[in-house]
């Protein structure tokens, strides 16, 4: 034993010393300035690329290509002045934070625009998953945006993270809820607009909320200071915090519900033992159940006493009005022999 702790004191010792060079330190709080007034400015080259960023998100969307999506989201250099409102309301900076505003305002309308203008060229109408994915928004998108916008924050005030800040890009998706804004609006679809106007503003009102903290908590500013902002931050966080955690409720309630159908009809229903489950969708409007079954089997494989028995049995099991649809689809096989 005393032996063991010999080899661990000297393993110790030989890997010890001065690594005060590799510690990690703020930068200073006039180069995270710079930094930040820098990408705050409405230049050519942030608008130029930040167009780009919405027709590729765009086109992508239509689409339905995630990896184009994701590509769309590196490029786009909104992060920077929603990183800089965070800190010019950390350290009460009115010019900067104006600055940092009416950049992201032009921003925001130029991504939209580009979107309308290439949905209504392209003419698509139709609404695949990419598009819909950015329509229900729920409290997962809001820690989301939280925890996207501290590590934002921290990359700007750290230059070895600095690499890392494309992936936060990523992760808050900023640009493809605007781009999903500009189709609603092209498509005077006031559901997919409305849906994606309430995702944006929660991923905007959780990074700078966040950013805020971060920034307080590497002293950049005091807390009298930002004490305005951090309560406006906070009161939006609360105001869109409600209908998001009503959504994740109804999205948690239709899971499992889901599940609770899909456990039923392929082990205790006798339909499925007479035909191919194709596909089930649910639908719940006020305390009734709206289930809608798709089959694949011969013709007559499915009677309505069938139907009536199975929709009485779901009924029973979950104790709740069900309205049942089943819908079958006959199959027909042809075999045409080889003329010898």
């Amino acid at each position: 034993m005393a032996r063991l702790r010999r080899q661990k004191r000297k393993l110790w010792l030989s890997n010890s010393g001065d690594w005060q060079w590799l510690a990690s330190k703020p930068m200073s709080m006039a180069g995270v300035n710079r930094l930040l007034w820098r990408e705050s400015v409405p230049s050519l080259s942030f608008f130029v690329m930040l167009t780009l960023s919405g027709v590729i998100s765009t086109l992508g969307l239509l689409a339905g290509s995630t990896a184009t999506v994701i590509g769309a989201m590196i490029i786009a250099p909104l992060m920077g002045p929603i990183i800089g409102i965070a800190y010019a309301i950390a350290v009460s900076n009115r010019r900067l934070m104006k600055r940092a505003g009416l950049t992201l305002l032009w921003g925001t309308a130029a991504t939209m625009l580009s979107a309308v203008v290439i949905s209504a060229l392209l003419g698509l109408q139709t609404l695949n998953d990419e598009i819909l994915l950015r329509t229900q928004p729920t409290l997962i998108d809001l820690l989301v945006a939280i925890a996207a916008g501290a590590a934002g924050a921290f990359a700007k005030s750290r230059k070895h993270v600095a690499d890392a800040f494309p992936g936060v890009a990523i992760a808050v998706a900023l640009v493809p809820p605007l781009t999903v804004i500009g189709i609603g609006l092209a498509q005077l679809n006031q559901s997919v607009f409305l849906g994606a106007t309430l995702l944006f503003v929660t991923n905007l009102t959780g990074i700078i909320f966040s950013g805020i903290l971060v920034f307080l908590w590497q002293r950049y500013g005091t807390l009298e200071r930002a004490q305005g902002g951090i309560l406006l931050s906070g009161l939006m966080m609360v105001a869109v915090g409600m209908p998001l955690a009503f959504s994740l409720n109804r999205l948690l309630v239709q899971s499992n519900a889901r599940e609770q159908v899909l456990r039923l009809v392929r082990n205790d229903l006798p339909l499925s033992q007479q035909a191919a489950i194709q596909s089930v969708d649910l639908r719940q409007e006020n305390d009734t159940l709206t289930v809608n079954l798709e089959f694949v089997g011969p013709p007559n494989a499915i009677t309505a006493a069938d139907v009536r028995r199975s929709q009485a049995l779901m009924e029973e099991r979950l104790n709740r009005p069900v309205d049942l649809r089943v819908r079958v689809i006959p199959i027909e096989e042809f075999l045409v022999p080889t003329a010898r």
